[in-house]
């Protein structure tokens, strides 16, 4: 049985996040419970290295994972079969012009080994409304005018916190990724938790504390 510490509860729309040193280590790094979805309620959790992630059936919950998965553009890894697929002007990428289309299609493909998604219709219509807002962004990859990969994530500053990606087709998800870390002015991407794919890009663990001193620095 875990016990939840009153302070994470956040009961009104304007409950302060408890202190970042407070995040339980299991699960890893929750930190509160509840509140809402509103553009307000995500940059500022945001901006405090917090970010929300829930099923629908659980209320939202909220996590400051520790140690936190990041990459940069000076360490990640570009392999030459990626370079040379980037170089073959087989995709094409775009930013910002099918943002709907990118975080439905990672609400709905298929992932090996996920019985389902966690992005609910609520975070879908929240993260339409951090776009709308300029704070959500999409990078498109399209063959031959078909949207077949991408990604998503809130921007802040220097920091892009990365939100979820998805592929039709192989390696369109790695060359969204390349073209945000290769042409954009972000210095850090947050990737969130664990994930053994980005980290054969050259995504790194790196402590919270860590990880709240950059953002301190780039946002």
């Amino acid at each position: 049985m875990i016990e939840i510490p009153k302070s994470f509860w956040l009961d009104q729309h304007d409950t302060p996040f408890p202190d970042i040193g407070l995040a339980l280590k299991n699960p890893n790094g929750l930190i509160g419970i509840g509140g809402d979805l509103s553009t307000k309620r995500l940059l500022k959790a945001y901006s405090q290295g917090i970010f929300p992630w829930y099923s629908d059936e659980e209320p939202i919950l909220w996590y400051s994972p520790d140690p936190r998965m990041v990459i940069t553009p000076e360490v990640f890894h570009l392999s030459k079969s990626l370079n040379k697929i980037i170089h073959s002007k087989r995709f094409s990428v775009r930013v910002n012009t099918a943002f709907v289309d990118v975080i439905n299609h990672c609400q709905t493909i298929n992932r090996p080994g996920q019985s389902g998604t966690w992005i609910g219709d609520d975070m879908l219509r929240a993260y339409c409304e951090l776009h709308d807002s300029g704070y959500a962004h999409s990078y498109e990859v399209y063959e031959k005018d078909k949207l077949v990969g991408g990604l998503y994530g809130v921007a802040l500053g220097q920091v892009f916190f990365g939100e979820s990606m998805f592929s039709l087709v192989s390696n369109a998800s790695k060359v969204a990724l390349a073209y945000l870390l290769q042409k954009s002015h972000y210095r850090l991407i947050d990737c969130q938790v664990e994930n053994p794919h980005l980290e054969s890009l050259g995504a790194f663990k790196l402590a919270r504390d860590l990880f709240i001193q950059h953002l301190k620095t780039f946002v």
